[in-house]
């Protein structure tokens, strides 16, 4: 991986994107921006098991349930070098896709209602938190973005794009940044998606960890004890079987048996709380309970692990895959970090008491146990913390102190 794998962006339009990640103003009641589940501080995540988005309050680990009417029902995902041009496939559950199924270049959840122009996928995955009721659109009832997204999917972006052009310093860098636009009725969602996009590609390409030097050729880059756990991960542990490649991801679907618990990815006609992963958008069985290959650099940064951040520690999401029966054994609810929610407790668990769903998520299993002595574990943890970037913790652009709507930024 080195940056000729990035696409280049000008400079107009990174900064466009710098400051609507960090505004609220493209949350349906302008309380919650991007960055306020994507911090910098925590890897691009938000250190939570389980998401707050709209309702909540305050940052990272430390932010507030008390108002919300649902935890978002999976963890948020790190950012790290999203923007790499190999990247086809977005979402625990890849509900989006590379595809010319539906004429505009993905298959997602808005089908043919998604906007032509979008520079890239990451740019097609921006615009869906602002469609999604629990993250950033709001009730139906909340306001005029949540009663557009509860009529169709693609019917709030041009009421975001509007508010977005509305406002003077926001208009005068849309112009700078796209000179095809003349006014501000000409301003859409896909201006403001691959502003976004071309700022996260920018802020979190990484590619610069002991591993990535060593794999240029660097003598001596990595430690022992991180040189043997490479050597685990290529060979008898089995990792690369799935992080494979230059992402360290094969970009498919795996079912690991992780501890189940929270609101789940519920249907309309499966209401139980309950996520089975890759099957709500391939309607297959046999993709019960998958979720797709995260990619590893700097995940030493992204804690909690799983798609439903159920393990803190590296080294508990090592043993998990080294002995899923054992660590769901071993595993307790005190393991996830959920901010008290007291209207919506009951749900956390809930799922945990259905027997017959528990059996169903046990029996589909993709890993099979790998005995590893615990040097062993400890030599995985410590090639994991190799895959971090030098740089990964001083990011290139820094948040801003304001954002051209006047809100708080996030």
């Amino acid at each position: 991986m080195d940056p000729a794998d990035f696409p280049d962006h000008p400079a107009p339009l990174v900064e466009l994107g710098r400051l609507l990640f960090h505004d609220p103003i493209l949350s349906g009641n302008r309380n919650i921006a991007c960055a306020t589940c994507h911090a910098a501080d925590h890897g691009g995540g938000d250190g939570l098991s389980l998401g707050i988005g709209e309702g909540g309050a305050g940052t990272g680990p430390d932010r507030t349930a008390e108002g919300i009417e649902k935890r978002i029902p999976r963890n948020a995902p790190g950012l790290w070098n999203l923007g790499h041009r190999d990247v086809s496939v977005l979402f625990h559950d890849g509900r989006l896709e590379a595809s010319d199924i539906f004429g505009n270049g993905f298959s997602s959840p808005a089908e043919e209602w998604l906007p032509g122009g979008l520079d890239s996928i990451l740019a097609a995955q921006a615009l869906f938190p602002m469609t999604a009721r629990f993250e950033m659109a709001g009730s139906p009832t909340s306001g005029e973005v949540g009663g557009a997204v509860n009529d169709r999917i693609d019917a709030a972006w041009p009421i975001l794009a509007a508010r977005v052009s509305a406002v003077p310093d926001y208009f005068a860098m849309i112009r700078d940044a796209f000179p095809e636009v003349r006014g501000e009725a000409e301003v859409t969602a896909v201006h403001l998606a691959n502003a976004l996009a071309a700022f996260m590609t920018v802020q979190f390409e990484s590619h610069d960890s002991p591993f990535d030097r060593h794999l240029r050729g660097e003598p001596g880059v990595l430690a022992p004890e991180a040189a043997e756990g490479m050597a685990l991960f290529y060979g008898r542990a089995g990792c690369a079987a799935c992080h494979s490649g230059t992402l360290l991801s094969d970009q498919g679907f795996h079912a690991l048996g992780l501890p189940a618990f929270g609101p789940g990815r519920t249907r309309t006609f499966d209401p139980i709380p309950r996520d089975v992963g890759r099957m709500a958008e391939s309607d297959r069985a046999e993709d019960a309970y998958r979720f797709r290959t995260p990619m590893l650099r700097n995940v030493a940064l992204t804690a909690p692990y799983g798609h439903n951040g159920a393990f803190p520690t590296l080294e508990g999401i090592v043993r998990h895959h080294l002995d899923p029966a054992a660590s769901l054994a071993r595993w307790q609810p005190e393991d996830a970090a959920l901010p008290p929610a007291p209207r919506i407790a009951a749900v956390d668990f809930a799922i945990r008491q259905d027997a017959r769903e528990m059996a169903r998520q046990a029996a589909a299993l993709d890993i099979a146990p790998a005995p590893m002595t615990d040097a062993e574990v400890d030599a995985l943890v410590a090639f994991l913390h190799a895959l971090t970037g030098e740089t990964a913790r001083a990011l290139p652009l820094a948040a801003p102190e304001t954002v051209p709507s006047g809100l708080p930024p996030g």
